[in-house]
């Protein structure tokens, strides 16, 4: 077998254990959205990436090996900022342009990933297996412009007016300030 056959099916692996991780993660981040059309956005994708790990299966039998995964460290570190945006954002006007942001980053890891795939494919003259994954990069890239538009059409600028908002509150007074403070020890 070429190297770069291998390289391929590592890689495929890969990219299996990171489609796998991330049907377990998306719902979290559904739950997580505060607004209704990111909510919609991110379930939708949930039901592409479980197309996608079928569509990956498939390629594993096109070069005749098993279906195996790999651990992803890359995705493992995406999912992990990710549930740190949730857990700090949460509540806050920036939730939900938190949460585009970290869904981006994985987008772009698996826009660059599948991109990687179909050039490789194309390589090794297996045309179905383009096929395959040239599908799934699509979707990818429709879902990163879908997050595009929901972040331009109002997440941002809710973001940046609850900002605003956070900003005219009145300051607590100096009594309730004092309230909190640790009394001085004497001597």
């Amino acid at each position: 077998m070429s190297e770069l056959r291998e390289l391929f099916l590592d890689e495929l692996a890969d990219l299996l254990y990171a489609e796998k991780l991330l049907v377990k993660t998306l719902p979290k981040m559904a739950k997580a959205a505060e607004s209704d059309e990111l909510r919609e956005a991110i379930e939708m994708h949930l039901e592409e990436t479980e197309t996608h790990v079928e569509r990956l299966g498939q390629v594993f039998e096109l070069f005749d090996k098993p279906i195996k995964t790999k651990k992803c460290d890359a995705m493992e570190g995406l999912v992990k900022e990710g549930q740190s945006i949730m857990s700090e954002w949460k509540g806050s006007p920036a939730a939900d342009a938190g949460l585009i942001s970290a869904a981006q980053k994985v987008e772009h890891y698996e826009i660059a990933s599948y991109g990687t795939l179909v050039t490789w494919a194309e390589l090794l003259e297996m045309d179905e297996a383009v096929d395959l994954l040239n599908e799934t990069l699509d979707e990818e890239k429709a879902t990163d412009e879908k997050l595009t538009q929901l972040a331009e059409q109002g997440v941002n600028e809710e973001a940046e007016e609850g900002e605003d908002e956070e900003e005219e509150k009145p300051a607590k007074s100096s009594k309730s300030r004092k309230a909190t403070k640790t009394p001085a020890k004497r001597k």
